[in-house]
């Protein structure tokens, strides 16, 4: 995928991405590795025609979830029902807006607590368990929660991207891991986002607690510093304003997607036969986040909101995920469209930080990267 990975549409590309990416099971390259194609687009459907009286139920998100209308239509009409979309800001914010009206909530399913935000979620008790029947489809890896009150619908991966064509004319290697950034002849190369102030930014302070421990990884950032990383405040700014491959800036890397280079060549506006940015992924050097989605407690419309938790996961909501959030779906059916068959790249081994470590230690984490980097 968002800021976000969470890379989505053109406008959500150049949005921060949604909340704070994270660290989960390893996923098996085998079970990535051949995905099958997805060809077809979403076809337009008709002109909604519901029944006057049709029940009305309430899809809370962040702001970046996005969806074909012809998706979201198909499951209005066979269940003939009106869902009203309710984004409420990024992940951060909407699941806060979700916890403070509790007692009174203010839809009847929320989308968008990722595995940064799930211990939070969970002890909050804002969300009514549900086997959903789909979930024999969903991979095993990314169910997080046991209860089943929040279900998994799809993955990212926050990455160093670079830009092939600027190594390539001046003969550099490009960086190999989380370690090149500090050596000698990457200095004043990089690009980052405020962990305090960015969804990816915050993923990729993960991913550097992931790879060196809790004990060494602000020396890496001690270092990072001292080789002349460029801290801004979002992903925007970062990709679009100082990334060689994307603005007139003067940064060759970047901390993005791992769906970014296949964004490049969708939203080109000549064909490409190669993307031009690729991602570093080698162990532990990206952070994957995992969204969910949950019935919320209180709900008057427990039926209706399970058949569409239920269609979220479904293979046809599922392959719509990828063009329109730029983010792979959690259903092991569900097809990836060829562009990001011949352009993404699945980290082997992500970075591993346990939702409930983030939860007691983010502000933490936060606070001491700000003192080292900032102050």
């Amino acid at each position: 995928m968002k800021e976000q990975v969470r890379f989505r549409l053109v406008s959500l590309i150049l949005a921060s991405v949604l909340a704070t990416l994270i660290g989960i099971s390893r996923l098996s390259s085998a079970a990535l590795a051949s995905p099958p194609l997805q060809t077809a687009t979403p076809e337009p459907t008709a002109t909604l025609v519901l029944p006057p009286d049709a029940p009305t139920i309430t899809l809370m998100s962040h702001d970046s979830f996005n969806i074909s209308e012809a998706v979201l239509q198909e499951f209005e009409l066979a269940n003939q029902v009106r869902v009203q979309l309710l984004p409420a800001g990024d992940a951060g914010a909407a699941l806060n807006q979700a916890i403070l009206s509790k007692y009174n909530p203010l839809a009847d399913v929320f989308f968008g607590v990722d595995n940064t935000f799930l211990s939070r979620a969970l002890q909050a008790d804002i969300f009514e368990p549900y086997a959903s029947p789909m979930l024999s489809e969903i991979r095993d890896e990314l169910k997080l929660d046991a209860q089943n009150r929040l279900l998994p619908v799809d993955y990212g991966d926050v990455c160093l991207n670079y830009d092939k064509e600027w190594f390539a004319r001046r003969g550099i290697a490009p960086p190999r891991n989380l370690e090149s950034l500090i050596e000698p002849a990457y200095k004043g190369l990089t690009v980052v986002e405020n962990p305090a102030t960015s969804s990816p930014g915050l993923a990729f302070l993960l991913t550097t607690i992931g790879h060196f421990g809790e004990d060494k990884y602000l020396d890496y950032w001690r270092a990072l510093r001292d080789n002349d990383v460029l801290v801004v405040d979002g992903w925007e700014e970062a990709y679009w304003g100082h990334f060689s491959a994307a603005s007139d800036g003067n940064r060759p890397i970047v901390v993005s997607y791992a769906s970014s280079p296949p964004a490049e060549v969708y939203f080109a506006e000549q064909p490409l036969e190669e993307a031009p940015t690729a991602a570093v992924t080698a162990d532990e050097s990206c952070f994957r986040q995992v969204e969910f989605v949950g019935i919320l407690r209180g709900t008057a419309h427990r039926a209706l909101a399970e058949k569409l938790v239920d269609y979220m996961l479904s293979k046809r909501f599922q392959e719509d995920i990828p063009l329109n959030m730029f983010m792979f779906p959690a259903n092991v059916h569900a097809s990836l469209p060829e562009v990001f068959v011949k352009f993404a790249q699945i980290p082997e081994r992500p970075a591993v930080v346990p939702p409930e470590a983030i939860e007691a230690n983010r502000e933490r984490w936060i606070e001491e990267w700000t003192e080292v980097m900032l102050r």
